[in-house]
């Protein structure tokens, strides 16, 4: 039986498609609400979080813009003002109606920041309505918990507001993630293998570093809610300070790098004993991160099904999430 899970994942290379179609056209939309701002302030929570990671590195690396992530209590909880003039506040959410998201973005603009929303929850979402410029995705509806393709979609349009920004990068390179993805799906690696090294295990550190650090923090947090392992995701720098103590034989690590990625190296030479490989994607470090992923969700998706837990409903988890 095919789970909605890997249904889903399998749509991946069209939902990339439709999303660049739709978004692409709209570059100039972002230029213009980014050019009275100089920094971003990313909001989002859990896998919408891992992608404002990827977007946080993008337009540092790329767009040479400070970017920070945003702790939403300042605004729901502790309702702060801030001094929020010259910002670019980007707000991330699935489904468009996580209420604390909406709020946030709200409180942001109301502290003086030009704002932009990311979602899938279509023009009509409460996150696409509060914000000046609403980019949204084309993933279609996504049945299963654990978000595949509209974390994908999310990444390619964080890349599309990286465009705006002024990202010293080729779109051409953008339009080709459709089909390495598909190549991914395909041919991802030794899947097999890699989930018999977890099925007896309690826990694993994924560690990548740069533009794959989100791939990392998606990998891990995908582990958690589908596997119930103890998945810690971790820049190598950091895992170098101290938790490398933890991988052991009972606590292995999977290791995430970009093709032609300055922290290539520093990963690699964490990798020389590797038991297995997954495959990556043919494409430049800053946009591969969306086809990263893409091997990390095949595992998951495998591992689960082979510990008798159901992908599609993890315990204790609802597609959308609301929080204070």
């Amino acid at each position: 039986m095919t789970t909605k899970m890997r249904s889903e994942i399998a749509e991946q290379p069209a939902a990339l498609r439709a999303t660049l179609d739709s978004l692409l056209p709209r570059i100039d939309e972002v230029r213009a609400v980014g050019e009275r701002t100089r920094q971003l302030l990313f909001i989002a929570r859990g896998t919408s979080d891992n992608a404002a990671v990827y977007g946080r590195y993008l337009v540092e690396s790329h767009a040479g813009r400070l970017a920070a992530l945003a702790a939403p209590s300042i605004a729901t909880t502790y309702k702060r003002k801030l001094d929020l003039d010259g910002v670019l506040a980007v707000a991330i959410s699935q489904s468009g109606r996580t209420e604390e998201i909406v709020e946030t973005l709200t409180w942001a603009k109301d502290c003086g920041a030009a704002t932009v929303g990311i979602t899938n929850g279509g023009p009509d979402s409460p996150l696409a309505q509060a914000a000046d410029v609403a980019l949204c995705t084309e993933a279609g509806e996504e049945k299963a918990v654990p978000a595949t393709k509209t974390y994908t979609t999310q990444l390619a349009a964080l890349a599309v507001l990286a465009l705006g920004l002024g990202a010293d990068v080729d779109v051409a390179e953008l339009r080709r993630v459709p089909e390495a993805v598909e190549k991914l799906i395909a041919e991802p690696g030794e899947v097999a293998a890699v989930v018999e090294g977890l099925l007896d295990k309690p826990g694993v550190v994924v560690s990548g570093r740069g533009l794959a650090f989100s791939t990392a923090l998606e990998t891990a947090l995908k582990l958690k809610e589908a596997c119930y392992l103890h998945a810690m995701g971790l820049s190598y720098a950091d895992l170098l300070h101290g938790p490398i103590a933890v991988v052991d034989a009972d606590t292995p690590a999977l290791l995430v790098a970009a093709e032609n990625s300055p922290t290539l190296s520093g990963t690699v030479a964490l990798a020389r004993a590797g038991t297995a490989a997954l495959n990556g994607p043919d494409l430049p470090e800053w946009v591969a991160p969306m086809g990263l992923i893409i091997p990390g969700q095949l595992l998951t998706e495998a591992l689960a099904r082979r510990l008798g837990i159901d992908p599609d409903a993890p315990r204790g988890l609802n597609k959308v999430t609301q929080t204070d």
